[in-house]
């Protein structure tokens, strides 16, 4: 009886590790492609913008390339590391992006805010980790 639940058990982890790769490569490499092209459209849609807006946009821009690659990663190859890796990439995208805004601040407005992404950045890094240990 033991065998056959081990063996039942066994067989359940197989089908669920098959399963979970179920990105062939050439769909793993249209979506990159999607993904490249996505930013590509994006980002010409900022050229439209003037100043620190324009800047604000293609770090969005960039920003969601990044995350979106690195879900795809994930998706493609399904691993703790990848999941990881994923909210690592958001937050420092998450990041990036409140630092060009910030920038529409001046003077110790601006520094401030600056710190306080920081500080929201090293929060969200040290909890990604810890849940690692």
């Amino acid at each position: 009886m033991y065998i056959k639940t081990m063996t039942a058990v066994a067989l359940c982890a197989a089908s669920a590790f098959a399963s979970a790769q179920s990105m062939t490569k050439a769909e793993y490499d249209a979506a990159k492609d999607r993904i490249e092209m996505n930013y590509k459209n994006a980002k010409k849609a900022c050229d439209d913008l003037k100043a620190n807006a324009k800047d604000v946009c293609e770090e969005e821009a960039e920003g969601k390339e990044k995350v979106s690659k690195a879900e795809l990663e994930n998706q493609y190859k399904p691993t703790a590391d990848h999941a990881r890796k994923v909210e690592e990439v958001k937050a420092d995208t998450t990041y990036d992006i409140a630092k060009e805004k910030c920038e529409d601040q001046k003077g110790d407005a601006e520094k401030v805010c600056k710190s306080e992404a920081k500080a929201v950045h090293d929060r969200a890094i040290k909890t990604i980790r810890a849940a690692k240990s």
